[in-house]
């Protein structure tokens, strides 16, 4: 398998852990998707499974912590029923200062149920503003949380305060299908180790502290004026498998790749896809100035329109029950052989064997 569609299965295992330790039954959450805790706990936690699957998984695991009616301190709350609201209500903004806006007033009515929230500090007669992140971790109001027996469980307020920064930086880029420059982010609280600075270092590309009196990040205020590019349909497939996005965008994949192919998603369904002159019209743009932001983030639609099949194949093979010719024709192949080459060359192996591979740990 190719890492970038990839976790480990040391990821899911944690997560059933985590789930176990608040609880919840991992079982219950993994059997709509056909999958056994026990059987990835046991197999090598470096093996190496499908990130799309991942995403469905932490989404179910969400929407069951949600029934303990719990505010969920984790990266800004993707995946609850607050968080797919505030998007639907982001996507109505003209601009990016204009869903930052409508954030920060969405978050401030929901505060005493969700815990966590984004100010944004725009004095006006500067070239910079700043995006705070705030979580309330000392409420007295029970909080979904791992017992310190946990492995995350001594890093809480790193982790819920730095995820939940990253994960507006990624809203951010997302939104405006361009990646947000930043000056400097900072972290209200404890260094933790190499492997977070690191990961972290990677999203914000900018200088980064900890220990610090706030939780931001700053960039240039020319970015408040970018449109927003994102629509109702985009939104279902980035609600979907938020997850996914967020780890692309660890894994610097482009914003613009991404919003593009967030933006051409359902088009599959109407047996055509949008020309490059059409998505540039999307992205409120001209075709030469989306060629060149395309150059410069090293990827090329047809690679993007390939990877969207990849991830549509790779989805309909686990969690839907069609044969490979339906799949072939749903992604508009020629015939069943030309989509079994092609996804052999996206997976290293064939629809068949990629399916029994992951149905061993079900």
């Amino acid at each position: 398998m190719h890492s970038d569609i990839t976790v480990g299965a040391a990821k899911f295992a944690r997560l059933f852990e985590y789930l176990r330790q608040v609880g919840i039954d991992p079982e219950e959450v993994a059997a709509p998707l056909s999958l056994s805790p026990a059987r990835i706990a046991a197999v090598d936690p470096n093996r190496q499974l499908p990130v799309l699957q991942y995403a469905k998984l932490y989404k179910l695991a969400v929407m069951r912590m949600q029934q303990m009616q719990q505010p969920i301190p984790w990266a800004a709350g993707v995946g609850s029923d607050a968080f797919e609201f505030m998007c639907r209500a982001l996507i109505s903004a003209r601009t990016l200062g204009e869903a930052l806006e409508l954030a920060q007033r969405y978050d401030q009515l929901m505060a005493p149920l969700i815990h966590h929230g984004v100010s944004l500090a725009d004095a006006g007669d500067s070239e910079w503003v700043k995006l705070s992140y705030t979580v309330d971790l000392d409420s007295s109001s029970p909080i979904v949380v791992a017992p310190e027996v946990w492995e995350g469980g001594r890093y809480q307020p790193t982790i819920a305060r730095a995820s939940g920064l990253a994960v507006w930086h990624s809203i951010c880029g997302w939104l405006t299908g361009c990646h947000l420059e930043l000056s400097e982010a900072k972290i209200q609280a404890p260094y933790v180790g190499r492997a977070l600075f690191n990961s972290l270092s990677s999203i914000f590309d900018c200088p980064l502290y900890f220990d610090s009196d706030e939780n931001s990040f700053t960039f240039a205020r020319k970015f408040l004026d970018k449109r927003i590019i994102q629509n109702g349909e985009s939104l279902r497939e980035f609600l979907d498998v938020t997850i996914y996005h967020l780890i692309s965008v660890e894994r610097r994949t482009n914003s613009t790749g991404s919003a593009i192919k967030s933006l051409i998603s359902n088009s599959f369904t109407s047996g055509s896809l949008p020309s490059f002159v059409e998505v540039a019209q999307m992205l409120n743009m001209s075709g030469s100035s989306l060629r060149r932001r395309l150059v410069k983030e090293g990827v090329s639609y047809q690679a993007l329109k390939d990877e969207l099949r990849r991830d549509i194949a790779i989805d309909k093979l686990l969690n839907e029950d069609l044969k490979v010719a339906d799949i072939a024709e749903y992604l508009s192949f020629a015939d069943p052989g030309s989509f079994v080459r092609s996804f052999k060359g996206w997976t290293g192996k064939t629809p068949f064997e990629y399916q029994q591979e992951f149905r061993d740990l079900s």
